[in-house]
């Protein structure tokens, strides 16, 4: 099975910059009800994924919860490197599920690194009982 039949390309997924303002990630994911964002650089390298956690311990951490304050840290200070990992394009089927139980999405990358889309849980499970 080629994971491009699953893949949500970039263009319709919602993400944000390691370069953004906590204010300015934060804001996204609320006005798209996320709980969880891929992060890419501006030269389109997927980086990582935040979590509504990753944002609430940070802020807790920083003992400022101001507009201010959250403008002068970025997202890439929040980052956890090993958190939802990113798979390359000719991933497996079993590595995809396998993924599948602990990600509600896989970020897919092409060979270079760069961000081209994700998986979803739903439209994994939604492959396997529509049949293959």
């Amino acid at each position: 099975m080629n994971v491009l039949m699953l893949l949500k390309p970039k263009e319709t997924v919602k993400y944000i910059f390691d370069t953004n303002t906590l204010r300015q990630g934060l804001e996204k994911m609320r006005a798209h009800s996320y709980t969880a964002i891929p992060v890419i650089s501006e030269d389109g390298k997927y980086v990582g994924t935040v979590s509504e956690g990753d944002f609430l311990y940070y802020i807790v951490d920083l003992r400022n919860n101001s507009v201010t304050e959250k403008e002068k840290h970025r997202v890439s200070d929040i980052i956890r490197p090993s958190f939802n990992p990113a798979v390359e394009i000719d991933v497996t089927m079993e590595e995809l599920l396998h993924r599948a139980i602990h990600q509600n999405f896989i970020p897919v990358t092409d060979s270079l690194g760069t961000f081209i889309g994700i998986v979803t849980r739903q439209d994994i499970i939604k492959y396997f009982i529509d049949g293959e």
